[in-house]
């Protein structure tokens, strides 16, 4: 089947206004390119056109299956892992470094793992970027790196920082995150690598892969089977959101448009919700009533759950590059269930 909703959105994301001749000839490096992040990115790129992308992954059939339906002689799937030194011959001009451990449960399970992946692997990617002098690095983080806040009274911006408690095994990912981000600052400083911070809000739409369980996609395929969703918590943290077209617009710009040795916030002001209430959304308004809200909290954190945050982020510095962002979180959620149906997933 067809898969309408994300070739409607490649093509929007195309026909951004964009510098996007700034990449025409040239080589784009995407690592983690079986990540929904990655995936995106690539897709995006092959559908620019005129961009050779060389797709850096760790499984090689995992990334032949994806992109079974991608005929272009653009595409080259490396495989490699990121923790060990990255070794490609063609010249790089440009690279989204998306490899990162993104599911909570495996960063309880796996902490040691979750660390090396991101703090090895970026240093290795600046590495490759010094080696190869490329034009512009975008590293995509997270929000999470922002930590939790007692009593903001205001939306954080770039400059914020909150309280990671480092004790607490869960911790990982944000605290990894914060030492890459200023091993992207080391590197812009020491050797002049032309690196910008992508800090992302959580990501969906349409383009979700098979097997992606986190709770968004919970969520959704409750709507679609006609069953109660499910909450493992109270729902009490704040979420902030950006559907996929959008999220790849905004690294776009941060990699033309935006200021080396800066981070910018990737998140729709208007996407901003408990999830609680995106839960009763998603039962309300897309599944019409026909399903509820239901809760199982279990007395441990078996489920990895980051601690409860309350932040709305802020992203108008990445909109004064010119960046808007154009779906809403319900029309997310109806983009993304018409091309998991489109999928059969």
């Amino acid at each position: 089947m067809e898969r309408t909703v994300l070739s409607e959105d490649l093509k929007n994301v195309a026909s951004c206004q964009l510098p996007y001749q700034k990449m025409k000839g040239k080589t784009v490096l995407v690592t983690g390119a079986t990540g929904l992040i990655g995936v995106s990115l690539v897709r995006s790129l092959l559908t620019i056109g005129k961009i050779k992308v060389l797709a850096f992954v760790r499984n090689e059939e995992k990334a032949k299956n994806i992109f079974k339906q991608t005929s272009s002689d653009n595409l080259k799937i490396v495989v490699g892992n990121v923790t060990q030194e990255i070794d490609i011959s063609e010249q790089v001009d440009y690279i989204f470094h998306c490899a990162s451990i993104t599911t909570s449960k495996t960063m309880i399970e796996k902490p040691v793992e979750t660390i090396l992946t991101s703090v090895e692997g970026t240093k290795n990617v600046l590495n490759l970027a010094k080696e190869k002098n490329c034009q512009s690095v975008v590293y995509v983080s997270s929000m999470e790196m922002y930590g939790a806040f007692d009593d903001l009274d205001h939306e954080v911006r770039e400059t914020d920082l909150g309280y990671v408690d480092p004790l607490k095994i869960r911790s990982n990912y944000p605290e990894s995150k914060r030492l890459c981000e200023n091993m992207c600052e080391a590197y812009f400083s020491e050797y002049d690598v032309p690196v910008k911070i992508a800090r992302l809000a959580q990501t969906f739409g349409a383009g979700i892969l098979p097997g992606e369980n986190r709770v968004f996609a919970q969520f959704a395929r409750s709507a679609i089977n006609g069953q109660d969703i499910v909450l493992h918590s109270k729902g009490q943290s704040e979420g902030n959101y950006c559907y996929t077209s959008d999220c790849v617009t905004g690294l776009f710009t941060i990699l033309l448009k935006g200021k080396n040795g800066e981070a910018y916030n990737v998140a729709n002001p208007e996407s901003h919700m408990r999830i609680v209430d995106m839960a009763n959304m998603v039962a309300d308004k897309i599944a019409n009533n026909e399903i509820k809200v239901v809760f199982d909290i279990p007395d441990d954190n078996r489920y990895g759950y980051a601690a409860d945050t309350k932040m709305k982020i802020n992203s108008d510095k990445l909109q004064a590059l010119g960046w808007q962002p154009e779906v809403g979180l319900e029309e997310a959620y109806r983009r993304m269930i018409k091309d998991m149906k489109e999928q059969n997933i």
